[in-house]
């Protein structure tokens, strides 16, 4: 199993039919002990209970930095030590440009791309007392292309962030034995896309997607897998596409 002995906490991965949950499903399996972090504290413990013995369930609000630091003392305290880290928590708003409030775009990029930091800045010393660490964070093919299908300009906007706030940890932690990298997904089916994707729409969505498919939410998850484990031993700053080819750049 490649994360056996590990220890995994992952954002965001309460929701049934999220990525963060098929995640923590896929991790469990290849022998991780897993933290699963959520705004909704009922659904996190819910979903770990759902793992099996030996996996956590954590509230989390990614936005709040004191929150961030209570969850990582929890899932320390609860493992031991902590091993991967997967910033995969997020939140969309379908709005254009002229749409966007101070109130849509705070929001917006708090969870996206502030959460990223904050959360990170929660295990960064824990990591660096023990001189190892994986990072994997959750950006977009909308932050590569200047929009997606639902996300507006401020989710853009947030992603591009992430993908420059990934790459400036992995330069400045390297060092420490701390790899931290990037996933940029194309459209994914989640409960975030679920009902909004017309059958129209999906035809013409598949003209750009050179695989003829949409993606599922396990094929994030094996990409996080592989930058989780030790098949990406010598792998830091990078931007792995998860896209079908939507993008190829």
């Amino acid at each position: 199993m490649l994360l056996a002995n590990k220890t995994a906490v992952i954002s965001g991965a309460a929701s049934l039919r999220g990525i963060g949950r098929a995640t923590a499903q896929l991790f469990a399996a290849q022998g991780a002990r897993v933290a699963i972090l959520d705004l909704d504290e009922a659904g996190a413990k819910a979903a770990a209970a759902e793992l099996g013995a030996g996996h956590v369930g954590i509230g989390c609000d990614v936005a709040d930095p004191a929150s961030c630091r209570a969850a990582a003392d929890v899932a320390i305290g609860a493992f031991g030590h902590v091993d991967i880290l997967i910033n995969n928590a997020g939140i969309t708003q379908p709005l254009k440009i002229m749409e966007i409030a101070p109130e849509n775009w705070e929001r917006v990029v708090d969870v996206n791309m502030t959460g990223v930091l904050y959360l990170s800045q929660a295990f960064i010393p824990h990591m660096r007392a023990r001189k190892q660490g994986s990072i994997a964070c959750m950006s977009s093919v909308s932050a590569q292309r200047g929009g997606g299908i639902f996300g507006g300009p401020h989710y853009s906007a947030a992603k591009a962030g992430v993908l420059g706030l990934a790459k400036a940890m992995a330069r400045e932690l390297g060092p420490d034995g701390i790899r931290v990298n990037c996933v940029t997904p194309g459209l994914i089916q989640t409960d975030i896309t679920g009902g909004k994707l017309t059958p129209e729409m999906k035809t013409e969505i598949l003209k750009g997607i050179p695989l003829n498919r949409l993606g599922d939410a396990i094929d994030v998850a094996r990409i996080y897998l592989f930058l989780a484990s030790e098949l990406s031993g010598y792998v830091t700053g990078a931007v792995i596409d998860v896209n079908g080819g939507m993008l190829i750049h």
